[in-house]
């Protein structure tokens, strides 16, 4: 420890859902959804594409809900500057990042079958046992001036397994970054992947989207925290 990677690529958006239904999916965890508004939380759904790391390459969906700090009760914008990602969903196409996320982190990893489309657009699809969860297809951004995101990110992330809830400690260099509002499209499997999102209202506008070229990032233990 920490694990490295060294190089991955990212394609992520972020959508407002509403926090009741988003506390519902995750209440198993303990923890408080960070509500940026008054009924409104933020799930941010993402594909990373490992290229060379310690876990070796392997590619990986999330979908991530944005929580407080344990015991935290804050609500409104500033509170989402110190909210951190809930992991819920973490499937992945590699059987030894699958073993080492579930045992080293906590993660709810399981193993799916991955499909990408990188042309003129990107996109993606999830399949678990057969069984469609989830497809987005992303809309190519603007080009973000790398002095506002280079700066290296420092953050926990959170997962539950095995009826204990967990904190990470990560770090987080992102490098070609491009953004747009909305700019991705969605379709929702019969998996149950597919009906949690259903659950908190997508498919709907993204509040924006983004890519990232080059992610390098590092992972310290997990701290059992409930």
């Amino acid at each position: 420890m920490p694990v490295q990677i060294r190089r991955a690529r990212q394609h992520m958006a972020m959508f407002s859902v509403d926090a009741d239904a988003a506390q519902r999916m995750i209440d198993y965890s303990g923890l408080q959804v960070c509500r940026y508004r008054p009924r409104r939380a933020v799930v941010i759904l993402m594909l990373m594409h490992y290229i060379d790391g310690d876990l070796g390459p392997y590619l990986e969906y999330g979908t991530n809900v944005m929580v407080n700090p344990p015991g935290s009760t804050a609500s409104g914008l500033r509170a989402l500057r110190d909210a951190a990602a809930f992991i819920h969903h973490l499937p992945v196409d590699g059987e030894f990042t699958m073993e080492a996320g579930r045992k080293i982190w906590g993660y709810p990893k399981v193993l799916a079958d991955f499909t990408v489309r990188d042309g003129q657009s990107f996109g993606f699809d999830v399949a678990i046992d057969g069984r469609h969860a989830v497809s987005m297809e992303f809309g190519k951004g603007l080009p973000t001036p790398s002095a506002m995101t280079s700066k290296p990110q420092v953050h926990p992330t959170y997962s539950h397994l095995d009826g204990v809830t967990r904190e990470t400690a990560g770090e987080m260099t992102l490098s070609g970054v491009r953004y747009r509002p909305g700019g991705v499209t969605m379709r929702l499997g019969d998996h149950a992947i597919g009906r949690d999102l259903a659950a908190l209202g997508l498919p709907k506008r993204a509040l924006f989207s983004s890519s990232a070229e080059n992610v390098e990032m590092t992972f310290g233990d997990a701290k059992e925290i409930r």
